[in-house]
């Protein structure tokens, strides 16, 4: 049986995610930053037959929490076959206008959106070299392009800037990128996923369907080892191949 680390998993998203990959199969390690809610999650799960899940309470930036997550995870399995850094927040109270944007909102955006991903996945590393096909799959947006958000032909040029937000997911981006790049000898399939706007809290539920999104990046989760890596995907833009520019 396959194991996954879902950072932020408890709902939306992440929580969807969790479901599908359960019905194929998966034990499932759901990460939440407040127990609580990681449990009621695992509840939710265990009504609809699910068994094989749990919660683990994990903050990506707080390294205490990382570690200790590591380390409850690590008593239960050696190996970790999926990570998906799904945690993330949209940058503040102003996190459009960089105008009106405060430090703090950049750092709390940078430190959870990015160096979170850092942290967890330097965590999870080893055990991830212990399996037979791992997968990384890094949640970004087409928001975060440099390529897309400077063609005023993308439909999305003139009202998806998200200025904090666009920046710290155009920085994962890059790490995503480097990431690849330090894992290219090895079985360790990277990339970036854009599950598309989707209803959720953290659209004030706008856009399309959770499942929609989760299955997204699911789809790359279950790439075969001749897979890509190192790649952008939104399918919401680009239907046929789903890769998008940098």
């Amino acid at each position: 049986m396959k194991t996954v680390l879902i950072t932020g998993a408890n709902k939306g998203i992440g929580f969807e995610s969790a479901r599908q990959l359960l019905a194929k199969g998966f034990f499932v390690f759901i990460g939440s930053r407040n127990k609580d809610n990681g449990l009621e999650a695992v509840k939710k799960l265990h009504a609809e037959g699910f068994s094989n899940v749990e919660t683990v309470e994990l903050d990506v930036t707080e390294l205490a929490s990382v570690r200790t997550a590591r380390e409850e995870i690590g008593k239960k399995v050696s190996v970790l076959d999926v990570l998906i850094n799904n945690a993330g927040i949209n940058g503040g109270s102003h996190p459009y206008t960089l105008l009106e944007a405060t430090s703090n909102e950049y750092l709390d955006a940078f430190t959870t959106n990015m160096v979170g991903t850092s942290n967890v996945t330097q965590a999870f590393i080893d055990l991830m070299r212990n399996a037979a096909e791992p997968r990384i799959v890094n949640v970004s947006t087409s928001v975060g392009s440099l390529s897309l958000q400077s063609d005023p032909k993308w439909p999305g040029y003139s009202f998806a800037k998200y200025g904090v937000y666009a920046i710290s997911k155009a920085a994962l981006n890059m790490y995503t990128v480097q990431l690849a790049y330090e894992l290219r000898d090895t079985n360790i399939k990277v990339n970036a996923v854009c599950p598309g706007l989707t209803k959720t809290d953290f659209t004030f539920f706008n856009g399309g369907e959770v499942r929609v999104a989760a299955n997204r990046i699911i789809k790359y989760v279950l790439i075969e080892n001749d897979g890509p890596t190192g790649m952008f995907f939104s399918e919401e833009t680009n239907p046929e191949s789903g890769v998008i520019p940098w």
